[in-house]
């Protein structure tokens, strides 16, 4: 406890008597008496044998229990175990390498580290960390070809994550890091640690083609990304019709239907080949395992085909549809639960940019905005 504040009263002995209060704070002051805690209390550690000097090997973690003053910053030093200064640790505890080794030489160095707090009188605590010389890298990582659909109302997509790319490496100790050719960052970056991929703000309608590479410090594999971009018209928002899917999770759509499905869509609903199919979203329908995909078609000179004659479409090819995936329903209105008379209702959608959903696969990912979907009767 660092502290107390006591409220203390003063009462005399007249009639009647009388009292006054007054606050009095007891502050506790620290002395060292905590040593410094390392976590985990003994260190494992692998370094592959001819990484450059001043590679990074451990980063130690040390606690106290002391007030600040007493705690950081700590004083690290390597007693034993480095007599031939293999190794250099500096202020911040990370042990790096002094020396290129060599698994022929030694495969294995046990040090002593102590740890030193600022307090007076000093604490120490100790740790051993026991490094492992390992070969060198014989592997190539591999990684899988990603493609990317990213769907956003006109000018006005506000960035993020939009996939992820997935390596390996048959090589059990490689750390794998990520990087993207300079001039493309401006539109994007990968994450160096986890292959993360983000779009910035502001991207145009169209394809980009990015130079991502992966690396284990020794090979480097180029990777293959393709981003597409589509900006919606507000006029689409008027023509959708909803496809609902049963028991089946986005991701699950996006990896290993969506392909199949356009494509056998297209040859359900286009009336020439001119015309063109958007997916506009796909979204989970609420407190239940089923999926909304809403979808409009342009006809080639640039108008939409109203959602009355693309459900008939859909109806009379529902069979072949299902042979992708099953379908729960096709809706253009939606009158659930609501007391219209012969269900006359009138439905609006409204697309919220800014809430972007990604729906990502080791393969493709889809990015699209949440949309809202309004009804009122008519009647």
């Amino acid at each position: 406890i660092s502290g107390y504040s006591l409220v203390i009263q003063a009462r005399d002995s007249g009639t009647p008597p009388l009292s006054s209060s007054v606050t009095v704070n007891v502050d506790i002051s620290d002395v060292n008496d905590n040593s410094p805690v390392f976590t985990p209390a003994n260190y494992t550690a692998v370094i592959q044998e001819n990484k450059p000097v001043g590679t990074s090997i451990l980063q130690l973690v040390v606690t106290d229990k002391d007030s600040f003053h007493n705690g950081p910053p700590f004083t690290f030093t390597i007693l034993t175990g480095n007599e031939e200064e293999e190794f250099t640790l500096d202020p911040h505890g990370v042990l790096r390498s002094a020396v290129i080794f060599k698994h022929m030489v030694a495969t294995e160095y046990v040090l002593c580290v102590q740890a030193k707090d600022s307090g007076k009188p000093q604490q120490v605590s100790h740790t051993y960390i026991q490094v492992r010389v390992i070969e060198e890298s014989i592997h190539k990582p591999t990684a899988i070809p990603l493609e990317i659909f990213i769907v956003t109302m006109e000018d006005d997509f506000p960035g993020g994550v939009i996939g992820k790319i997935h390596a390996t490496d048959q090589d059990v100790y490689d750390v794998l890091t990520y990087t993207l050719k300079s001039e493309q960052k401006s539109l994007f970056k990968v994450n160096s640690h986890d292959g993360k991929i983000i779009a910035l703000g502001g991207l145009d309608n169209g394809k980009y083609v990015l130079n991502v590479s992966v690396s284990d410090g020794r090979f480097q594999v180029p990777i293959d990304v393709v981003v597409h971009v589509e900006q919606l018209l507000q006029e689409m928002l008027q023509n959708t019709v909803t496809i609902r899917f049963e028991n089946i999770s986005p991701e699950d759509f996006v990896g290993l239907h969506m392909h199949g499905f356009r494509r056998t869509l297209r040859n359900a609903v286009l009336s020439q080949k001119q015309d063109s199919l958007h997916i506009i979203s796909i979204q989970p329908v609420t407190g239940s395992n089923q999926l909304d995909m809403l979808f409009a078609v342009q006809m080639h000179n640039s108008g939409f085909y109203k959602p009355a004659y693309l459900i008939q479409k859909l109806t009379n090819a529902r069979r072949h549809l299902e042979n992708v995936i099953r379908i729960s329903a096709i809706l253009e209105k939606n009158c659930t639960g609501l007391d219209c008379q012969e269900q006359h209702c009138e439905q609006s959608l409204s697309i919220d940019s800014h809430s972007l959903m990604t729906y990502s696969t080791a393969r493709i990912s889809f990015v699209c905005p949440r949309f809202y979907r309004n009804v009122r009767c008519m009647c």
